[in-house]
């Protein structure tokens, strides 16, 4: 904790009274963070994992569009979004990790609960109201665009296609009974991709990690947090974690109110549905063939790779 203590008065000029461990998400660690004034949130890449790279290569192309809907859009107090350091950067680093220091949202993350009424209608409105903004937005969105690229694709299939010794066999184990689903959804997303390449979608900015361990309850607001995978997409990009949802059709009759006659597009949906199956297995296998994981942590990501495998059917 004392590295972590002279980052933040370095960076930020806070003088940590406590620092405590939180549970963070699979790709990242959080901490509670004290000091005499206020309360933070920090969360911290580990830099020796082989997700950091991505998960944090876009920070300072996505923070700037989220600093600017809480300025232009319905969103403020829905989303977070981080501090500036001294410098005024949206992120520091040092040798072992890559910081974004957020205000500290008191509240719970929904998880593995139902939504309620409310809860499915706030979450309509924010999704609605994200989905609003796309390519004519004053900021710089190159670099968000989706081409609809699936650049983990090739890893995947070198490493589902290696000799049969050169896997652990803890994990050639797991693979193997779905060896032939993988193959196929491997083409079929393929396939899309470059359907989709040639389309003339609509973009919009989206979230694409709508998933319920990224929604937090705070007092009487819902909010969306963890916002590495913000794209400028089509937005069947979010819209693939709520379809087979039993509220949908609520959702639908919300969204509706302000994009008129919007109708899904089903290619699109079924590429970023294939898409996302493929590239939870991928990022399970990279972390066991390449991250250090003690031997508890790695029968955790062997069970969440077992679940992810199911999924591909």
């Amino acid at each position: 904790m004392h590295s972590m203590r002279k980052m933040l008065k370095k960076h930020y000029n806070i003088d940590a009274e406590n620092i405590l461990p939180k549970q963070g998400g699979w790709a990242s660690l959080a901490y509670q963070v004290y000091d005499y004034k206020a309360c933070y949130f920090l969360k911290v890449y580990e830099k020796n994992r082989a997700s950091t790279p991505k998960l944090t290569a876009l920070i300072d192309q996505y923070v700037p569009v989220m600093e600017w809907l809480i300025h232009h859009s319905n969103l403020k107090g829905k989303i977070p979004v981080p501090h500036l350091t001294r410098g005024g950067d949206y992120k520091c680093e040092d040798e072992y990790g890559i910081y974004l220091l957020y205000d500290y949202i008191k509240g719970e993350t929904i998880g593995n609960r139902d939504l309620t009424d409310d809860q499915v209608f706030q979450l309509s409105n924010i999704v609605t109201e994200l989905h609003v903004y796309g390519e004519d937005i004053p900021m710089e969105t190159d670099d968000l665009r989706d081409h609809f690229d699936v650049p983990f694709l090739q890893s995947l299939k070198q490493t589902l296609n290696k000799e049969r010794d050169a896997l652990p066999n803890d994990i050639r184990v797991l693979i193997h009974p779905y060896m032939k689903q993988i193959h196929d959804l491997v083409i079929t997303v393929d396939k899309l991709s470059v359907r989709l390449k040639n389309s003339d979608l609509r973009r919009a900015l989206c979230h694409t990690d709508l998933h319920y361990w990224n929604l937090m309850q705070s007092g009487q607001q819902l909010m969306l947090i963890d916002w590495e995978g913000l794209r400028l997409a089509p937005v069947e990009a979010d819209l693939m974690f709520l379809v087979y949802k039993p509220y949908y059709s609520e959702f639908l009759r919300i969204y509706r109110r302000t994009h008129k006659h919007f109708s899904p597009n089903p290619m699109a949906l079924r590429f970023y549905q294939g898409k996302r199956k493929l590239e939870d297995v991928w990022e399970l296998i990279e972390q066991l063939l390449l991250d250090q994981q003690e031997e508890q942590e790695r029968r955790v990501t062997k069970g969440l790779l077992k679940e992810a495998l199911r999924d591909t059917s």
